[in-house]
C-alpha cells in the first residue's frame, strides 16, 4: 500500500514540485493550501506524514503543529521554512515538528528525510524487545510506545520516544550528535546536529527532575550525550 503524504503550502509552484517528485517515487500525495484545511484532510486522507510550510494563511505552521499535538495526533511532521534564523527552526521543533528544512531545498533530500522517518516508524517495533525497559525511575514499554517516570505517564512526541529508546539501547555509551542523527533520524549524510540538541532539551524537561542538573542524559562536552542510571552514577561517587 502506498504511503500517503499531505503537502501543506500556499505556493502552488512549490506544492506541485513536491507532489511531482513524491509521486515519482511511489507516494500518494494530497495538497492543501492553508492551515485550517489540514484538519479536514487529516480525517479524509489520513496521511502517514505531513510536509508543512511555516507561513500559511488562516493558521500558520506553528499553530497547526501545536493543535495536532494537543489533540494527541502524533503524525510525523516535516516543517518547511524560508527563514534561516535558528530561532524559527527551534520554534518548529518546540511545537512538535519531527524535522525541518529550509527553503530553497532539494526535492531529493526531502524524499530522503520522508523515507527515513517512515522507515524508522515501520521498523521500530521489530527492533526492540517485548519486555519493558527500566532505567532508574524510567519505564519504557516499546510495544505500547509508553513511557512512565516514577509510575506517572509521560507524553513524548514520536521522535522524542525514538531518541529515548535509542539512548536506552546504548546506555552507558557516549554517542556523538552525528551518531544520534544516523540512529534516530536515519540521516546518512551530514545533518544539522542542532536538531539533536533541541530534542535532548525537550526530553530532559520531561524525564529529569532538574533539567539543568540531569541524572539520566549527560552531556559529554565536545562529543555528544550519554544515558546513565542514577544508581550507577551514585555508586561511582
Amino acid at each position: 500500500m502506498k504511503k500517503k503524504i499531505l503537502v501543506v503550502d500556499d505556493e502552488p509552484s512549490i506544492s506541485m514540485l513536491i507532489e511531482f517528485n513524491l509521486k515519482l517515487v511511489g507516494f500518494e500525495v494530497q495538497c492543501v493550501f492553508d492551515g485550517e484545511a489540514v484538519f479536514d484532510a487529516i480525517q479524509t486522507f489520513r496521511p502517514d506524514l505531513i510536509v508543512l510550510d511555516l507561513m500559511l494563511p488562516k493558521m500558520d505552521g506553528f499553530q497547526v503543529c501545536r493543535k495536532l499535538r494537543n489533540q494527541n495526533n502524533l503524525v510525523p511532521i516535516i516543517m518547511l521554512t524560508a527563514m534561516q534564523d535558528l530561532t524559527d527552526k527551534i520554534a518548529g521543533l518546540d511545537n512538535g515538528a519531527d524535522d525541518y528544512m529550509t527553503k530553497p531545498f532539494s526535492p531529493q533530500e526531502l524524499i530522503s528525510r520522508i523515507q527515513a522517518i517512515l522507515r524508522r516508524i515501520q521498523t521500530l517495533p521489530s527492533t526492540v524487545e517485548n519486555a519493558p525497559i527500566q532505567i532508574g525511575q524510567i519505564s519504557i514499554n516499546a510495544d505500547q510506545r509508553e513511557v512512565k517516570v516514577g509510575g506517572s505517564p509521560i507524553e513524548l512526541t514520536p521522535k522524542e520516544f525514538e531518541l529515548l529508546l535509542f539512548l536506552c539501547k546504548h546506555r552507558g555509551k557516549v554517542l556523538s550528535r552525528q551518531q544520534l542523527l544516523h540512529g534516530v533520524w536515519d540521516y546518512h549524510f551530514l545533518g544539522d546536529t542542532r536538531i539533536v540538541d533541541v530534542h535532548i532539551s525537550h526530553l530532559r524537561d520531561k524525564i529529569e527532575n532538574n533539567a539543568r542538573n540531569p541524572e539520566y542524559i549527560m552531556t559529554i562536552r565536545n562529543v555528544g550525550y550519554k544515558l546513565t542510571e542514577p544508581a550507577v552514577k551514585e555508586s561511582l561517587a
